[in-house]
């Protein structure tokens, strides 16, 4: 079992224990500290010279639209890490992506389709781009104020055989996020080059995608200021090319919007089942943020359409109860230490397809 990053030894003191109640008390302090802070400040913020710029988010597609995906800010920041760099550093550089000047409020358009989106108070927006003919990765030129984007689109195979939603922290890369502390101070203090991506998600991520015939994608709880962090990381390990569905903790959504973890993941794969009307989805989470409990509530909303579930087991939670409901369910469930029995069974699976093919 992979050894992760110890915090300090006073954080790990700190009287903090893994409930989602206790994780929201601290977002909603972060908050009300924000919303004075942005009262006292706001005046002074500087204006902006130039043009802004568009941060690219990686888009998705429904029967019906495309949705093109990105957030206007004033500049963008992207830290070059080193290698053997010191984990202050590391802070310093991770804490600058959540200083963001976002733009409000701006048209964004996509002169060939015909269509624009404003900017919503942190900058984001979404253009909804009529259906075409297009499969595979395609691209919207956008523009703002003068800036120019494209942004690519995710266009699922009419050959696909089911959709794939990833889990990412204990899934894919090494957190810790069951234990609050640790979470953060892995989170906090590492860098593209020093986290931890399990090889055998890469690999089983590659093999449930089937060279990009089925559609994959990333979901987790972490905020849109690691975006690009995120797909710095995931393209260094290797990992399938998806679209990233995180979470807006701005302001405005921790005062009104959707307040845990679950709410969050199960909202977003609603949406993806909508967007996929046609497919069955493999779920691929771990034990350490009660996935299980969430992807059975998901496929109690949806009967039938969850093919399979694969959890990897962090932390000490067993989420015993809710793999029973899954199973109950009649959705087969793997709990692993690791990938590798599940790498085996696709592997055979495959030989045994080439065997009895004409």
């Amino acid at each position: 079992m992979l050894n992760l990053p110890e915090a300090p030894r006073a954080l790990r003191r700190m009287p903090f224990r893994d409930d989602l109640p206790m994780k929201r008390g601290l977002l909603r302090l972060l908050a009300r500290t924000g919303r004075r802070l942005e009262s006292a400040f706001g005046p002074f913020e500087p204006v902006r010279a130039g043009p802004p710029v568009i941060e690219v988010y990686l888009g998705y597609a429904t029967p019906d639209h495309w949705i093109a995906r990105g957030r206007v800010l004033s500049r963008l920041k992207r830290p070059q890490a080193r290698h053997g760099q010191g984990p202050w550093r590391n802070l310093l550089q991770m804490l600058s992506l959540f200083l963001t000047d976002e733009v409000a409020e701006v048209t964004v358009t996509a002169p060939a389709h015909g269509v624009s989106a404003i900017t919503d108070e942190e900058g984001y927006f979404n253009l909804l781009i009529p259906q075409s003919d297009a499969r595979g990765w395609a691209e919207v030129a956008v523009e703002a104020e003068g800036a120019h984007a494209r942004l690519p689109v995710q266009i699922p195979n009419p050959r696909a055989r089911m959709a794939v939603v990833s889990d990412i922290d204990d899934t894919v890369i090494a957190t810790g996020a069951w234990n609050l502390p640790r979470n953060l101070w892995t989170t906090l203090t590492g860098n593209i080059q020093s986290r931890h991506v399990f090889p055998d998600a890469v690999e089983l991520l590659a093999r449930l995608s089937e060279a990009g015939r089925n559609p994959v994608f990333f979901v987790s709880s972490s905020p849109w200021n690691l975006h690009a962090f995120l797909e710095g990381l995931f393209a260094r390990a290797g990992l399938v090319r998806a679209p990233l569905f995180l979470r807006d903790l701005g302001i405005g959504e921790l005062q009104e919007g959707p307040t845990s973890h679950g709410e969050h993941k199960g909202g977003v794969i609603d949406r993806l089942m909508a967007a996929n009307p046609g497919l069955p989805f493999w779920l691929v989470g771990d034990t350490g943020q009660h996935d299980a409990a969430i992807y059975a509530a998901v496929a109690a909303r949806h009967p039938g359409r969850v093919r399979r579930v694969t959890l990897r087991r962090a932390g000490r939670a067993a989420e015993a109860g809710a793999v029973a409901e899954l199973r109950a369910q009649g959705i087969p469930v793997d709990l692993l230490d690791d990938y590798g029995p599940l790498l085996s069974e696709l592997a055979e699976k495959k030989r045994e397809l080439r065997a009895t093919a004409p």
